[in-house]
């Protein structure tokens, strides 16, 4: 209170009425407050205030979330999951492998028996044929057919004079000089002579004969696989002295199970590949059949026919491969793996237009063993096929296609 209230009140002169009461501070109300009691409004106040804040922004963000547009999914699909759809040709292949043979080979003997005097050629060296690889010792044939000619001087000889006598003979037969009797005799005599001289010359024949088979030669163009005699060894008739074999056509030789014979038929064609040549393949045309099964399986033995100009493959080589026991006519297929089935309708999934469609599909005759589907409806050749995983993915959905462009055949 000022002072002059103060000397107011003490006269009596101070009325209610007459003037406000005077309000306590605010400064002096809050330090009068315990400490504690002023937490308590602040705490109060603060938690007011922070769910006012809450409240309102639930309550503008809320809609938002609800009403907000879904973002499409784009289905990103690489290079190696679309495949270009193109003309195939759907076979069936039977597996079989075998060994590599020469079609033609020989072993040539010595038809004569004496010292091996010349032998031309050794292992891998090529021979034409006629030329000669191989000389036996030709002496005593030598000295063997002079003697058989000369027995075929010695009978024509002979014939001459047994000619002469008959041609006298007749004359004075003729004359009544000489009975007929004496005559047949003379006859007779003409006829051994003749005899005699063909066997003469007989002989020389087998004696000429056996000097030319001293003289081994080349009966076909091949190659030396073996030597088995040597320049100065004395040889037997019938001695094996080198074999020959010609690679310009080999013999494969496989086998296939007896159940799947009824598949197999001369002309088939046979695909293959040779140790050592990595990843090239060979082919060869079925020749022959074996009509009896091997003793103790049941697998009958295949001969394929095989070109060999170069003479690369050898006789021995490992072949394996397939034989095409069965093939169509160029048709638009695709891998099993793309084609799908919704209630027994075949379906694929087609990339186009960066977007992935679904088509259905009319399939055709399947061949077994075959990775490969023939397509004859709903498809057309240069359609991008999807053969990754769609399941969860809708028709029409957007799609991207990564890196390289698709695959140009299934």
């Amino acid at each position: 209170m000022t002072s002059t209230n103060l000397s107011a009140v003490r006269h009596g002169a101070f009325r209610p009425q007459d003037a406000t009461p005077p309000q306590p501070d605010a400064e002096a109300v809050n330090a009068a407050q315990p400490p504690a009691r002023r937490w308590v409004w602040v705490l109060a106040l603060a938690v007011l205030v922070g769910g006012a804040v809450w409240f309102m922004t639930s309550g503008r963000q809320a809609p938002t979330t609800v009403n907000a547009p879904a973002v499409p999914v784009v289905v990103e699909l690489a290079a190696m999951d679309v495949v270009q759809v193109q003309p195939q040709v759907l076979s069936r292949h039977l597996p079989l492998s075998g060994t590599l043979s020469p079609l033609v080979k020989a072993t040539l003997k010595s038809k004569v028996a004496g010292e091996v005097e010349m032998l031309a050629f050794h292992e891998g060296q090529q021979v034409a044929r006629g030329e000669v690889i191989a000389r036996i010792d030709t002496r005593n044939l030598q000295a063997q057919f002079q003697r058989q000619q000369a027995a075929v001087d010695r009978a024509r000889a002979e014939l001459d004079i047994a000619q002469l006598n008959r041609d006298k003979n007749r004359s004075l037969l003729e004359q009544r000089f000489i009975s007929q009797s004496t005559f047949e005799q003379t006859e007779s005599a003409h006829a051994a002579n003749v005899a005699a001289l063909k066997l003469a010359q007989a002989e020389a024949r087998v004696a000429q004969i056996a000097l030319e088979d001293a003289v081994v030669r080349a009966p076909f163009s091949g190659s030396i696989s073996q030597r088995l005699a040597q320049p100065g060894e004395k040889v037997s008739a019938d001695a094996a002295l080198v074999t020959l074999v010609d690679l310009s056509q080999m013999v494969l030789q496989a086998t296939v199970p007896t159940a799947d014979v009824p598949v197999v038929s001369v002309g088939q064609v046979v695909n293959f590949k040779v140790d050592g040549f990595g990843e090239r393949r060979f082919s060869g045309e079925v020749q022959r059949i074996n009509p009896v099964a091997e003793a103790g399986s049941r697998v009958i033995a295949l001969y394929v026919a095989v070109d060999n100009p170069q003479g690369e493959l050898k006789g021995g080589m490992f072949a394996q491969g397939e034989l095409v026991v069965q093939a169509s006519e160029p048709v638009l297929a695709v891998a099993r793996n793309a084609v799908h089935d919704a209630a027994g309708q075949p379906y694929v999934y087609v990339f186009r237009d960066e977007r992935i469609e679904r088509r259905d599909v009319t399939l055709g005759t399947a061949i077994a063993g075959q990775s490969l589907v023939e397509i004859r409806a709903g498809l057309q050749a240069g359609d991008q096929v999807v053969t990754a995983d769609m399941r969860g993915h809708q028709d029409g959905a957007p799609a991207k296609l990564n890196g390289a462009t698709a695959q140009g055949a299934v």
